[in-house]
């Protein structure tokens, strides 16, 4: 069922990116169209409900910096979070990353039944790091909350669909004084001190169509609502011509260039074996992967002189199973490749230990890289460790 699943949320994706054709390519993308004038709708009149204060946004008494985007997936978000909570943790602050936990197992059932109709405890977020320790895997996690709070190790994660109860709870019972809400410019219940969005230079407005028909969530026009952009994933001749379009739609924005840089090759498998970028010089590899936009992933290993002979592509947040990669390796194998190359953030997906492990497997460790607007990014962080005025939360955890 699971895969019947993915494999229709791939040949969607295919449609809407123009990948497929044929009858039913058309007519699905006919009926996507159409209801995308109805989220279309959606969005704009729920924007308004927050504008005009019909629908209000909850204070949790701190600083709260929202780091979005106006499109589905593929930014390269994740590393963004961790720069900012990084560089936020180093300068005093103690710091809480909230996010929904897309695609996380939700807890046993007897547990939902006896906190929804026992009222045993009042329901907490699920904590994924408190700042000491890492308390939940992958799977109940999530698996970019895991990533993060495994490459921070001393940063608290949050993981609750309910991010207003997350950010009440990391301020009342944790003590944080600036909240990180990931993929949040979309989540309006929470008030935000700043927006931060990110475009992704190889693809900044997707398709230009709205959901379900393109990969936006938002119009572009919307972009007004940002205080800082981040352009990901930056060319070596620059963005000129995308900063003149973004310019269109927000004129007071910093904007920043940066782009995700590798730092090294870490075996999945052996904590003791880590290489340096040129060891992927001349060797045969494959890459797996499912993330939203596997090529530039795949364009990054080529680049470092890597020889790509396989690729596998999985679905977005696609959690891999032993059988999969068992299959996958042994191909490998048979083709007598030098090494398997994922993501980082694939890597917390894959299983502990694989039975068929002749190809070692190494996943590609990437930080964000200031390309420009480096004082523009230091004004910003020394603006959200700026004392602020305090306004009490509501109590919610007695």
């Amino acid at each position: 069922m699971r895969l019947a699943l993915e494999r229709f949320e791939q040949f969607a994706i295919d449609v809407i990116l123009e990948r497929r054709y044929g009858k039913r390519a058309f007519f699905l993308r006919g009926f996507l169209y159409a209801l995308s004038w109805l989220f279309r709708g959606g969005v704009q009149t729920r924007l308004w409900l927050y504008r005009t204060r019909l629908l209000r946004e909850r204070p949790p008494g701190c600083m709260v910096v929202s780091i979005g985007n106006l499109t589905v997936g593929g930014t390269g978000k994740t590393p963004v979070v961790e720069k900012f909570a990084r560089s936020l943790q180093d300068r005093g602050r103690k710091v809480a990353i909230l996010s929904r936990g897309y695609k996380s197992k939700r807890p046993p059932l007897l547990r939902r039944l006896q906190r929804k109709w026992l009222g045993m405890e009042r329901k907490k977020p699920r904590v994924v790091h408190d700042g000491q320790r890492l308390l939940l895997d992958s799977r109940f996690a999530g698996d970019e909350p895991f990533m993060l709070a495994k490459s921070l190790k001393d940063v608290i994660v949050l993981v609750d669909k309910d991010r207003v109860r997350a950010a009440l709870y990391a301020v009342e019972v944790l003590g944080c004084d600036v909240l990180l809400l990931d993929d949040g410019m979309q989540y309006l219940a929470l008030r935000h001190r700043l927006d931060v969005c990110l475009i992704d230079a190889q693809a900044p407005f997707g398709n230009e169509y709205l959901l379900p028909r393109g990969t936006l969530r938002e119009p572009p026009r919307n972009l007004r609502r940002a205080s800082c952009i981040f352009i990901t994933k930056t060319p070596p001749e620059g963005n000129a011509a995308l900063i003149e379009q973004i310019r269109e739609h927000n004129r007071t924005a910093e904007i920043i260039e940066c782009t995700h840089q590798p730092l090294y090759l870490q075996n999945l498998y052996d904590v003791a074996d880590r290489r340096p970028l040129d060891f992927l010089s001349g060797k045969f590899i494959a890459a797996i992967s499912g993330i939203a936009r596997p090529e530039s992933f795949e364009d990054k290993l080529t680049a470092m002189g890597a020889k790509l002979e396989i690729t596998k592509r999985f679905a977005d947040h696609h959690r891999f199973t032993d059988r999969e990669l068992e299959e996958f390796s042994a191909r490998c194998s048979r083709r007598d490749l030098d090494m398997i190359v994922t993501t980082e953030k694939d890597s917390v997906r894959f299983p502990a230990k694989l039975k068929n492990d002749e190809v070692p497997i190494y996943y590609l460790r990437v930080e964000i890289e200031i390309l420009t607007g480096h004082e523009s990014w230091q004004s910003l962080v020394a603006r959200i460790c700026q004392p602020i005025p305090v306004m009490a939360p509501e109590r919610f955890f007695a």
